[in-house]
């Protein structure tokens, strides 16, 4: 068994951490975008891998007999490429991905599916907004140039950004309810534009906005075609043959 582990999330490295303890044969990918990113306890490789054929060759130069999709949740490129390639190789594929974020009576969501239709269901009234949707995203919110955002990312950014009113916070997650709050409040925020991401790391916002009855934009994850998945790090390990429990 030699496994290809493509990350991206906080699932993933707990994943490597995991798979390092138990002495498995794996590989750690990174897209290579973070400036900084978290040290990991498997050998690393950072990049893309030029597209699904780039992929598919890899998997056979390398001799990779699973992969485990442990991107997040909106990396559906990186995602459909994974199925592909080990279709077209005949690899093992699971996908290690947390359940989305479910609505409460007491969430105030507006739920679209992509990011265009996030900055069009924003306000025509200038408001401060947060946008906690990554440096990547924020070319919609040209349309609506009239709100002041508030950006969260992990590295500085590294150009002038699109939007004439944004600010900056510089920080990597985890992040904590009681944090959250403060920034929401400190920073008069009036609206939030998250994606569907799920799981603890970034949901204190979403619960910061409950308490503060703020309204939610809610991107919705990109559709994917089926394969297996799995929640649980556990199932995981069993599928590349470990069965044993950690610290067994």
């Amino acid at each position: 068994m030699r496994a290809l582990i493509l990350g991206g999330s906080s699932d993933a490295n707990d994943l490597a951490d995991a798979a390092a303890q138990l002495g498995l044969d794996a590989i750690y990918s990174y897209g290579g975008r973070t400036q900084a990113p978290a040290a990991q306890s498997l050998p690393t490789r950072a990049g893309g891998f030029g597209g699904a054929e780039g992929l598919a060759d890899y998997i056979r130069q390398q001799r990779i007999t699973h992969v485990v999709d442990a991107t997040h949740p909106f990396a559906a490129e990186m995602s459909r490429n994974a199925i592909a390639a080990c279709t077209a190789t005949g690899t093992a594929l699971i996908a290690l991905e947390r359940a989305p974020w479910q609505r409460t009576p007491q969430d105030n969501w507006i739920e679209v599916a992509d990011v265009a239709a996030a900055a069009a269901a924003l306000p025509e009234r200038r408001a401060r907004v947060f946008l906690a949707i990554g440096r990547q995203h924020l070319a919609p919110f040209r349309q609506k140039p009239q709100h002041a955002y508030t950006l969260r990312f992990v590295d500085p950014p590294e150009a002038v950004l699109p939007l004439p009113d944004a600010s900056v916070i510089v920080s990597r997650g985890p992040f904590t309810l009681a944090g959250d709050l403060d920034l929401l409040r400190s920073c008069g925020i009036e609206w939030i534009v998250a994606r569907n991401s799920g799981g603890a790391g970034a949901r204190a916002k979403i619960d910061a906005a409950r308490q503060l009855c703020l309204p939610v934009v809610m991107i919705a994850r990109p559709a994917l075609p089926d394969r297996p998945r799995t929640e649980s790090i556990a199932e995981v390990l069993a599928f590349l043959g470990h069965d044993t429990p950690l610290g067994a």
